[in-house]
């Protein structure tokens, strides 16, 4: 079955650590200018989502959401999120940890397309719980 966002092996680790610290979190890919485009942490009851976000998928049973313009953009392309060494944004919560998020990309195999396009669009993020 395809996704859209999976995560590396070191980052769901990152994800479990974060989540025994700081308990339930979602993910919001970023767009705007201060913080690179990179995948924000937060704990998930400090971030609200309404009909401008889609839920692209859950990456370590986390929530993984973008804003619904910038899904434009990023439909054809599985994310995968990754972490590497450095300071994340001062809102994201790793920040203090010494690592980053970081979204990796790749373009979707036509099989895959016509899979996700069976599927629909995401849902809106009025529509998580």
């Amino acid at each position: 079955m395809v996704t859209r966002v999976s995560a590396t092996p070191e980052a769901l680790e990152w994800i479990a650590k974060l989540a025994r610290k700081h308990g339930a979190l979602l993910f919001h890919q970023s767009g705007g200018c201060c913080d690179g485009s990179a995948p924000m942490c937060y704990p998930r009851n400090e971030f609200i989502l309404g009909s401008s976000d889609v839920l692209l998928g859950e990456i370590g049973g986390m929530p993984f959401c973008m804003s619904a313009s910038q899904f434009e953009y990023w439909q054809h392309t599985h994310l995968i999120i990754d972490v590497v060494p450095g300071r994340g944004s001062g809102f994201s919560i790793e920040s203090p940890e010494g690592i980053r998020f970081l979204t990796r990309s790749r373009l979707y195999e036509p099989d895959e397309e016509a899979e996700l396009e069976k599927l629909g669009p995401p849902p809106r993020g009025d529509m998580v719980a």
